[in-house]
């Protein structure tokens, strides 16, 4: 298949491009920079010129292909309403080029948008979209699909390497600022967690076998509790962990203290049984363990170093 990718250059879309071209698939991923056109020539895969925003480009690069994984979303969580409006038009635009066809797209949302203190399921629903929680992913896509797209989700916890680990590296970045690895309260609530390489061919199964509306679970680990999260970030940057109030945390973490407050425990039980995906890499906290981030500034510095000068870039 000739599969278009959005955020093909990103941290879960690039390994997506890299799954989808190992197993014998043509990629077409979406890029807005030259540098992002190397990375993709680089991976084997063809470059196609746009944006999120340039709604023609998304239409053209669905209608060029046999399906359509989006991953891309605007990572700036300050403007975080704004950037989930974008992503409802792209989804929008992206199902308007399937439309009579029987060419799938795959909508990404996250774990974080079922409702938290349970564990979630595929079967549950999204909480639906509003000012507090303003992602649509999941409402826009089922709007899709009613017009005859075949369209199925996968939604994301916690994804990792060595490299970075979601909503984590926000946190090891407020840490190493503040001084302080911080949870709320007891810290047992639990966020959910996959490695990239399991994420990524969740991604190639679904495309492959995925059913008509039906949502997937990327989870290997079904709840990590935030506290151990925060101490293995005071052991990586050598800073004490410490509890705060919730009233505390939203001067602490700014954006970031709503998800740090999170119980959001979700399954992938379903997504096995119907796939026959199975994780099988590292877990959260031997990644967490051994994080790039924890490296001092100056070798951190001299390995981005090296890897631009050994790409090109």
């Amino acid at each position: 298949m000739k599969v278009f990718v959005t955020g093909a250059t990103g941290f879960i879309g690039s390994a997506v491009v890299r799954e989808f071209i190992s197993a014998g698939h043509q990629v077409l991923g979406l890029t807005r920079s030259d540098v992002g056109a190397k990375s993709l020539i680089a991976a084997g895969a063809q470059v196609h010129r746009g944006t999120l925003e340039d709604l023609e480009s998304l239409r053209s690069g669905a209608a060029a292909s046999d399906g359509v994984i989006h991953t891309a979303f605007i990572h700036d969580f300050s403007k975080f309403k704004e950037n989930c409006e974008v992503d409802r038009r792209a989804i929008e635009a992206l199902g308007s080029a399937l439309e009579g066809s029987d060419r799938p797209l795959i909508v990404t949302s996250g774990t974080g948008t079922l409702r938290p203190g349970r564990l979630g399921t595929e079967e549950d629903e999204a909480i639906p979209s509003s000012a507090g929680m303003p992602r649509a992913s999941e409402e826009t896509g089922a709007s899709v699909a009613s017009r005859g797209v075949r369209v199925s989700v996968v939604r994301l916890p916690q994804v990792h390497d060595r490299v970075k680990q979601g909503l984590i590296s926000y946190a090891i970045a407020v840490a190493r600022k503040k001084g302080v690895s911080a949870y709320i309260g007891d810290g047992l609530n639990r966020w959910p967690a996959v490695h990239l390489l399991d994420c990524a061919h969740l991604y190639r199964r679904v495309l492959e076998k995925g059913s008509r509306r039906a949502r997937y679970h990327a989870v290997a680990e079904q709840g990590v509790p935030v506290r151990e999260i925060a101490e293995a970030i005071g052991r990586g940057l050598k800073v004490p962990t410490v509890s705060l109030s919730p009233e505390q945390a939203v001067e602490h973490f700014g954006w970031l203290g709503f998800f740090v407050g999170l119980d959001v425990p979700a399954s992938s039980e379903l997504t096995q049984e119907w796939l026959g995906w199975r994780p099988t890499q590292t877990g959260l906290m031997d990644d967490l363990d051994h994080a790039r981030d924890f490296e001092p500034e100056n070798a951190r510095s001299t390995r981005v170093a090296t890897q631009r000068a050994n790409s090109g870039v």
